[in-house]
């Protein structure tokens, strides 16, 4: 049994102090007491604020060695998420399986540094570099399950079909041929993940069908009955939208919520631009909405619903997608900036009972995250996993601050990270701010990048 004692913990009842965290050989919590001096115990004290490690609900890995490398702009200007995406397709063709594992590796320690102790990985880079399946057609997948057991993340390995270039089944792109799969060829890359995950309580296997543009709705319709969580790309940008009129009569949100069984199951990612009648019958649906705040300003995709979207009792995560941003508290204070900025208004994340935006939105993206990655997480509590971050409050951006306050401060107070340490499924993989492999996986990554920039 290994044993935490946090001078304040955010507990789902509240901030609690000298809390005794007891957590089993499996990492998960065995018993949570406030109140409890631990000077003469084993326990490895937390003098921090300590909260729930935060779920990242969208990564796709290997955008990780892109990042702040596709920002010169274009000969014919204009550019746009389209003109982005013709930069990743030339970008992505150069992975090898190391290279791939070794970047995602970097990433994940980076999340976990920052905070993040969960990751849903968004995967459909699946095959060499023809198109031509790895003779074991889950290597690539392996690969980043592999990354996440060398960094110590817990992972929702999201195998992803992309089949279409556009909506619905237009010929693919020569940059997606790493991409593509047919059902068949699908289920047995799930089935490789699900054997991978077999008996490990740090990994859940969930589904994606990319998108409406990579998916026919006959494909869309038969992973709908999958039992567990299912991650869709939708209405991210405005030629997106129009594409779905044109060829169904519907926007992508409404046509999901009208053609298959959109539940707690389901994550929107994205779900940027949608009228008031969708906003209002995807958050009464139960699904939720995956925001990337940090990579749809990067994109230029447009902001979120977000007062109308929380009023109609909607549900949240964050994740970090093209990880242009790799840090919770910074993906929350993009997102409640940008409502700020559209709104001219402060605090639009708050009401009455509860005026503080850092607490808000963290509890919902704890929430959302926790939903969206189909396992034990998101709170400090007997029978969920023990991951734990212990927040610094002698760092000069939250010192003097306790609470909500202090929450107020992590989000809104400024750079530098005031993560100290950090626990996932029970395991010490933070130390004063550094991941316990940093150095190792970075010079990996170094090697990796060298290569794929040669």
């Amino acid at each position: 049994m290994t044993s935490f004692h946090a001078a304040h913990a955010l507990l789902p009842q509240g901030w609690a102090g000298d809390v005794l965290i007891e957590v089993d050989a499996l990492g998960t919590i065995a018993a949570v007491t406030p109140g409890t001096r631990a000077a003469a115990g084993t326990a490895r004290r937390l003098s921090g604020h300590v909260i729930p490690g935060v779920p990242n609900l969208h990564s796709h890995a290997f955008q990780r060695a892109m990042a702040g490398g596709a920002e010169r702009r274009s000969p014919a200007g204009r550019d746009s998420f389209w003109t982005w995406r013709e930069t990743m397709y030339r970008f992505v063709s150069r992975f090898t399986p190391e290279d791939a594992e070794a970047v995602a590796a970097q990433l994940y320690a980076e999340l976990l540094e920052h905070g993040f102790t969960a990751v849903a990985e968004f995967h459909y880079l699946h095959h060499q570099p023809d198109g031509t399946p790895y003779a074991d057609v889950a290597e690539m997948a392996r690969r980043h399950l592999a990354a996440a057991r060398r960094a110590g993340i817990g992972v929702t390995m999201l195998p992803t079909l992309y089949r279409h270039g556009g909506i619905f089944g237009l010929p693919p792109h020569e940059g997606q041929r790493r991409f593509l799969n047919d059902l068949d060829r699908f289920a047995r890359i799930v089935e490789g993940v699900r054997e991978e995950c077999d008996g490990d309580p740090q990994c859940a296997t969930g589904l994606a069908p990319h998108s409406l543009r990579a998916c026919t709705p006959a494909m869309i319709r038969k992973l709908s009955a999958f039992d567990g969580p299912i991650h869709i790309h939708a209405a991210e940008q405005p030629r997106e939208v129009e594409e779905c009129v044109a060829a169904t009569g519907a926007r992508p949100v409404r046509w999901l919520l009208d053609n298959v069984e959109v539940d707690a199951r389901w994550v929107l990612i994205h779900a940027t631009h949608m009228q008031p009648g969708e906003v209002a019958a995807l958050a009464a649906s139960g699904a939720v909405a995956g925001l990337c705040p940090s990579t749809e300003a990067s994109l230029g995709d447009g902001t979120f619903a977000l007062p109308g979207y929380l009023a109609a009792g909607g549900r949240f995560g964050i994740g970090t997608d093209s990880h242009v941003g790799t840090a919770p508290n910074l993906e929350l204070r993009q997102l409640e900036t940008s409502q700020r900025l559209r709104d001219h208004a402060r605090a639009v994340a708050t009401a009455e009972q509860n005026p503080h935006p850092g607490r808000t939105l963290l509890d919902a993206a704890l929430a959302g995250g926790a939903q969206a990655s189909g396992r034990p997480i998101g709170a400090i509590a007997p029978g969920m996993r023990a991951d734990l971050v212990e927040l610094d409050d002698t760092h000069p951006n939250l010192v003097g601050r306790g609470g909500d306050a202090l929450l107020d401060a992590w989000v809104f107070g400024g750079q530098g990270s005031a993560v100290r340490t950090v626990a996932c499924g029970g395991r010490v993989v933070v130390e004063a701010g550094r991941h316990v492999r940093s150095m190792a996986i970075r010079d990996a990554f170094g090697t990796a990048m060298r290569g794929l920039l040669a």
